[in-house]
């Protein structure tokens, strides 16, 4: 069945059925492309500005010329969540650098295809807040700029079906011995009662769950580092955290077929939970 939502491709709203693109578009043919996600709750977007500030920086980062303002980004999403009848959204943007013949270099004097979409935002489950999820961990093989979200997507894409292929939620990657993160999520470890988290660097995508943690652990004195975390750590973890845009924040309670820490949602996790909770009841 064809989806007729509103959705938004270079200045036009149209039904999501209707939209098309060249076959020459660089995002179609490189993943020359940024994209960002923003959830949205009882059709209030959370943390907007920290989504635009991610998609700015990462245009700049791929040197595609940003094409709108704040302003004109924030009208764009409103416009999209007034169309739709539901409540609880996900907005999707892309910006790829346009049109043009396929050479690797930057083409000159194009302009940017920008598209942007609404979907239903699916929440956790209670068996998911409750139960946990099942992870697996693997080296993690992608390119060395985890901190751009590009469209170009195949490795997160392959790490995701190595979960899915033995039935489980995530995966969490490690490079040269140490935590990076999971196929699209920020992975956290718990130990002795500290959320420790990655560092912020390219080897990860700092969500923007990732600074709302951190706030949420200073509200509930909950001690916080950021630093290089060995996978040693990870295996000995008390608890470990999952979080992001979709998911929110989900313990993980069995990593390679062991149980983390007692096997079951941990206090740490049922603290950051009621935080978050919180906070998307305050909007």
């Amino acid at each position: 069945m064809a989806d007729d939502s509103l959705c938004y491709l270079n200045g036009e709203y149209l039904p999501l059925s209707s939209a098309r693109i060249p076959v020459l578009d660089r995002g179609f043919i490189f993943g020359d492309g940024i994209y960002e996600v923003v959830p949205v709750y009882r059709k209030r977007p959370f943390r907007l500005e920290q989504h635009v500030d991610r998609l700015e920086r990462s245009l700049a980062e791929v040197r595609i010329a940003n094409p709108h303002t704040r302003a004109q980004w924030r009208a764009l999403i409103e416009r999209l969540v007034a169309s739709s009848p539901g409540a609880d959204l996900v907005v999707y943007l892309q910006v790829t650098r346009g049109v043009a013949r396929r050479d690797f270099a930057f083409p000159a004097g194009v302009t940017p295809t920008v598209f942007a979409m609404i979907s239903p935002l699916t929440r956790p489950t209670p068996a998911q807040r409750d139960t946990g999820l099942r992870a697996i961990s693997i080296p993690d093989l992608r390119w060395l700029r985890c901190d751009i979200k590009s469209v170009s997507l195949l490795g997160a894409v392959m790490a995701r079906q190595q979960a899915a292929d033995q039935g489980l939620d995530e995966v969490v990657q490690h490079r040269d011995g140490r935590l990076t993160e999971g196929s699209a999520s920020n992975i956290w470890v718990v130990k002795a009662g500290r959320v420790l988290a990655p560092p912020r660097d390219h080897l990860i995508l700092e969500g923007i769950r990732y600074g709302f943690v951190q706030e949420l652990c200073e509200r509930a004195a909950i001690p916080f580092e950021a630093r290089v975390i060995s996978m040693d750590e990870v295996r000995g973890a008390d608890e470990l955290l999952l979080t992001a845009a979709t998911r929110e924040v989900l313990p993980i309670v069995q990593l390679d077929g062991r149980p983390v820490g007692d096997g079951r949602p941990g206090p740490v996790y049922r603290q950051l939970r009621r935080g978050y909770d919180a906070a998307i009841d305050a909007l």
